[in-house]
């Protein structure tokens, strides 16, 4: 919960807090991604359709961190899946 000074010292923190749904299914992308699985294949799984919703999902694909682990290939790939389904 936030208190009154970190209110009053950046009003709007809250519009780039991330939530901890979207961190763990981060560290799940990052896991699945290094078993050898593609992208595309990982979002369609229960544990991300469950916690995230398809927008949630897109705007994870739009973070630097994640690109650089899971690469530009496959970002490009499930953006394109996004699009497309």
């Amino acid at each position: 919960m936030l208190n009154l000074s970190s209110i009053l010292r950046n009003p709007f923190s809250f519009l780039f807090t991330r939530s901890s749904a979207e961190e763990q299914v981060v560290t799940y992308l990052t896991r699945e991604h290094r078993r050898g699985r593609t992208l595309t294949d990982i979002l369609t799984d229960r544990y991300v359709q469950n916690r995230l919703s398809e927008e949630q999902q897109r705007r994870l694909l739009d973070r630097p961190e994640l690109i650089r682990v899971l690469g530009e290939q496959d970002v490009a790939a499930a953006r394109e899946s996004f699009r497309n389904g």
